[in-house]
């Protein structure tokens, strides 16, 4: 007999050899009451599906679909069943499951005589996917030899499959039917379609959008918020992987085979170049505009994007345009620590633009701009209070002043300065690359990988503390960044579609330090699983101006 203990309750019990982990959930269920229906679980802190079983002693830990492991198995789940309902309705029809968007997934889908998807196809769309779900149709997982696993691909004609596991360096792959429909994902699903009780699907721009659960109630759909201009962006982004034939992780892994890495890196740099070229331009003929010129940038974006070499590098095209930069922090506004808001458990959040003095940086803002000479502060961060240390500042005629901080997109910072004189660009790693067409590659799982790197770089944090953290960091994104990200007038997507290749060389041997006994081991083992898919190489080659180099070291910008 096996003795399993429930992470969920601390209880241990007694199951024979060979016992799924949906027979041990139920006979948990009654004592443990779970909320919501269980979707997926960790065994050993490693993710797994429920249909997975158990052969020795384990810790076992379940999980709804509301965030984490339980989430991303279903909405895995949920992707498959969009395919299959497309395949059945639309056969030689091409489904490209492209990124997170309006807080569901962005999906392209091509039909075969390369008609435009209308109203009546979504809903025929719909009703196959829920005749599936009520049919309960089981997910059924086969492991293979990946010649084997590559072989069924290449059949059926999935050359993104069939290109990424030729690349992959596995002996063995997995692989996933529904009914008669093959498909290919790198994380467990759920039992059966059936377990799939709240989702949408609807027309979004030129595609579909899938909807998911929300992150408080799995049983009802996750609020949409319309995003144009993000879609604009990741539009411009899925363009250019066309146009640079490497749209996933297999086309990157045959360029470097063939030897073209240091192309991928000269050009995917090249084109950021010319983004920050444009965007300076821009900037640079508002600020001589005759009506309404502009005076003040304002720089924001989530953790971990790239905010800061971004706005070095701006500052450098505008110099080259005749302006003159200044920038200061927001940090330097932090209200004294003792005046600083609390998280619920006692701890300060600094995240809380109630943590900035607004009233004051504001003022110095508008006197700024009327051409005064301004004293601004500096925040000893030992002390925890601002000082006066006789810092002054002063623009010039040709001076654009440039503000950086997670709050500099909300409107509450910067209310009483008129909105012609603000330029607002949003920065972000909308991640450039997919390992196929429906396993996409979250934009946060970029920024963590590059957050990882730097803390460890830097002595701040182990891998294990970052990914602790990263909950709160995100939540706080979700509150205080990303709801103003469409205010923005310009985004710049920092992310390269080589980036994952250079940062496994980095990240491989710290995700490798999270101790297997430790809960963040399953975010550590989830992010070490996606990138052995890219092909590693060395950050030679990456400029010393890169943003790469914010994480990995080695910039000539002093930070």
């Amino acid at each position: 007999m096996l003795q399993i203990r429930c992470k969920n309750n601390d209880v241990i019990k007694s199951f024979p050899e060979g016992t799924s982990l949906l027979e041990v959930y139920q006979a948990f269920a009654e004592e443990l009451k779970m909320e919501f229906p269980v979707v997926a679980a960790k065994v050993n802190n490693a993710p797994q599906g429920l249909k997975f079983r158990l052969y020795q002693n384990r810790d076992v830990e379940f999980f709804d679909a509301r965030e984490g492991v339980g989430h991303r198995a279903y909405v895995r789940s949920l992707c498959f069943v969009l395919y299959k309902a497309t395949c059945d309705l639309f056969p030689g029809s091409k489904l490209f499951i492209e990124h997170p968007l309006a807080r569901g997934y962005y999906c392209n889908f091509k039909k075969k005589n390369a008609e435009a998807l209308t109203e009546e196809d979504v809903q025929q769309i719909c009703q196959r996917m829920q005749e599936i779900i009520d049919q309960d149709m089981p997910f059924h997982r086969f492991e293979a030899t990946t010649e084997e696993a590559i072989r069924v691909f290449r059949e059926r004609g999935f050359s993104d499959k069939v290109k990424l596991l030729e690349t992959s360096g596995q002996i063995y792959s997995d692989y996933y039917m529904l009914d008669d429909v093959v498909d290919y994902y790198y994380g467990p699903l759920v039992p059966s379609a059936g377990y799939l009780k709240a989702w949408g699907l609807e027309k979004y721009q030129d595609g579909l959008l899938l909807r998911v659960p929300d992150k408080e109630n799995a049983l009802k759909l996750a609020e949409k918020i319309d995003q144009p201009k993000t879609y604009a962006m990741f539009a411009e982004k899925v363009r250019w992987d066309i146009i640079m034939r490497h749209s996933n992780a297999g086309d990157v892994n045959k360029a470097i085979l063939k030897g073209h890495a240091s192309e991928l890196i000269q050009v995917s740099e090249a084109l950021q170049e010319k983004k920050i070229v444009q965007i300076a331009e821009e900037i640079d003929a508002r600020f001589h505009a005759e009506v309404n010129p502009i005076r003040l940038v304002l720089i924001t974006g989530p953790s971990s994007s790239g905010k800061t070499t971004f706005c070095k590098r701006l500052s450098i095209q505008l110099l080259a345009c005749g302006l003159r930069p200044i920038s200061f922090s927001t940090d330097d506004y932090f209200v004294n620590r003792v005046d600083t808001p609390l998280l619920p458990d006692g701890s300060y959040d600094f995240d809380n633009i109630k943590a900035l003095d607004c009233e004051l940086l504001e003022d110095h803002l508008s006197k700024l701009m009327a051409g005064e000479r301004v004293e601004v502060p500096e925040y000893n961060f030992v002390t925890g209070k601002r000082e006066y240390n006789g810092k002054r500042l002063k623009l010039q005629n040709d001076s654009v002043l440039i503000i950086e901080g997670i709050h500099a997109l909300n409107p509450i910072l910067t209310e009483h300065i008129p909105a012609s004189m603000k330029f607002r660009i949003f920065v972000s790693a909308l991640t450039n690359i997919s390992l196929d067409d429906h396993n996409w590659i979250p934009t946060q799982d970029n920024r963590l990988l590059r957050r990882i790197i730097r803390d460890y770089n830097k002595g701040a944090f182990t891998a294990q503390e970052t990914i602790s953290h990263w909950k709160n960091v995100c939540d706080a994104e979700e509150k205080w960044i990303l709801p103003f990200q469409e205010n923005a007038d310009v985004m710049f997507n920092s992310a390269l579609n080589i980036e994952f290749a250079v940062l496994r060389t980095h990240a491989e041997i710290i995700l490798t330090s999270v101790p297997k006994n430790c809960p963040e081991y399953s975010e550590a083992h989830r992010l070490l699983k996606f990138i052995h898919y890219f092909i590693p190489i060395s950050d030679k080659e990456i400029p010393p101006t890169s943003i790469m180099r914010e994480f990995v070291g080695g910039s000539v910008f002093k930070y």
